[in-house]
C-alpha cells in the first residue's frame, strides 16, 4: 500500500542576502522534493522582525502549500536540507536572529507530532501575523487547530489586537 498524500503548509522567511531570490530558489527546491507537489504559494510579504535581537532588517515572508507523501519527520529533514543549501547554519545562529532562509513546517494534514525535533501543528503559528497573512491568501477558511478559528478570522483578531 502506498502512502497517501497529505496537504502540508510551510512558512518561508528571509532577512539576509537577496531575500526575494532566496525565497524563489527555496520554492523551486520545495517543488522538486520527492513524492511532493508544490500546489500553491502566497505572494512575498515584507514584515518587521518579531523577537530576537534589535536592529534586524525586515523579513520577506511567504507560505507554500504542498501535497506530499513524505512523513512529517522526513519533510522536516528535507526543509532543513534546503535551508543548509542556502547557507543557514543553525548551530551558529542566534535564536530568532537574522537568517538567509527559514523554513517552518506549519501543518501536515491533521497530524499531531510532539518530539524533540518537531512539533505539529507549529506551536506559535496562530500568534504570528507574518505566517497567517500569507496563509490567508492560500486558504482563508482553513480551521486552525488550537484556537478553532479560520485563518481569516484569526488574522482579523490579530489585526484588531495590534490596532487596540
Amino acid at each position: 500500500m502506498s502512502p497517501r498524500s497529505q496537504r502540508a503548509f510551510v512558512a518561508l522567511g528571509s532577512n539576509l542576502g537577496d531575500s526575494p531570490e532566496l525565497l524563489r530558489s527555496a520554492l523551486v527546491q520545495l517543488a522538486e522534493l520527492p513524492d511532493t507537489t508544490l500546489v500553491a504559494q502566497s505572494s512575498l510579504q515584507r514584515t518587521a522582525p518579531v523577537g530576537g535581537p534589535a536592529g534586524q532588517s525586515d523579513y520577506l515572508n511567504a507560505v507554500a502549500e504542498l501535497s506530499t507523501q513524505l512523513a512529517p519527520p522526513e519533510l522536516l529533514r528535507a526543509l532543513q536540507a534546503i535551508e543548509t543549501s542556502h547557507g543557514r547554519d543553525r548551530a551558529r545562529e542566534e535564536r530568532w536572529g537574522p537568517r538567509r532562509l527559514d523554513l517552518d513546517l506549519l501543518l501536515v494534514g491533521d497530524d499531531r507530532v510532539l518530539s524533540a525535533e518537531l512539533e505539529l501543528p507549529h506551536p506559535r503559528m496562530e500568534e504570528r501575523s507574518f505566517v497567517l497573512e500569507p496563509l490567508a491568501e492560500l486558504c482563508p477558511e482553513l480551521l486552525l487547530p488550537k484556537c478553532q478559528q479560520t485563518v481569516r478570522e484569526r488574522c482579523a483578531v490579530l489585526r484588531q489586537e495590534v490596532s487596540a
